[in-house]
């Protein structure tokens, strides 16, 4: 069962006597020199799950706003003075995973290494990482061995790198759509070059003789 953390956690984990409390302040923790070791490794596993959970807090903060007041969350993100870009991946990977699917014996990175993939082989990852006890690293390795065993043979489809140039406001606007549509960006420019170019291959192509009958025209001059 998922551990709940609340915000009195840390304070709670460092009463047991008095003169050895830690001291928590805004930019500082001051432990005394005889804390216990028992209580530092407790706290420590208190300060990984306060940490752990932000991410998902704050993921979660966000698509409340995007939702709930459209229009208004850029502004009231930059009022908290937060990094745009580092909720904007947060959010995505929050709207991911409903909560029901979250697994709580791994982190949130964890999470993250396997968010683009269906749901079904995304439980079955993060299970086999909570398992043996996998961190980030060792299950980002797996999945690459897992995808180099898979990768395509000549005649099928093929991973194809694109680079592109755009500027901020621009790629801000993509980030935008993809978020309302709860895809990740790359994602989402790809699903959009698809509905492009599925568009114009239900148009013709427009006949090269129009512009030879202007041509023409503009030799012989407009007919009486």
């Amino acid at each position: 069962m998922e551990k709940s953390v609340s915000t009195t956690a840390l304070r709670n984990a460092s009463r047991f006597s008095p003169g050895t409390a830690a001291l928590t302040r805004r930019t500082a923790l001051s432990l005394p020199p005889d804390y216990p070791m028992t209580e530092w490794k407790r706290l420590g596993k208190h300060l990984y799950l306060i940490t752990d959970s932000s991410s998902w807090w704050l993921g979660d903060w966000l698509i409340f706003g995007q939702d709930t007041y459209p229009g208004r969350y850029r502004q009231a993100i930059e009022e908290t003075r937060l990094d745009y870009k580092t909720l904007r991946n947060y959010a995505w990977i929050a709207r991911r995973f409903p909560v029901a699917e979250r697994h709580p014996a791994v982190s949130f990175q964890h999470h993250a290494e396997v968010a683009s993939l269906e749901p079904e082989k995304r439980a079955m990852w993060l299970a086999r990482a909570a398992q043996g006890g996998w961190s980030r690293n060792t299950l980002r390795q797996h999945l690459r061995q897992a995808a180099l065993a898979a990768s395509p043979k000549d005649g099928q489809d093929k991973q194809v790198r694109l680079h592109v140039r755009t500027t901020a406001e621009r790629e801000s606007l993509w980030a935008d759509a993809a978020e309302r549509d709860g895809l990740e960006l790359t994602e989402w420019i790809i699903v959009s070059l698809d509905r492009a170019a599925k568009m114009g291959s239900s148009h013709p192509e427009p006949s090269h003789s129009g512009y030879q009958g202007r041509d023409e025209q503009r030799r012989t001059g407009p007919s009486a």
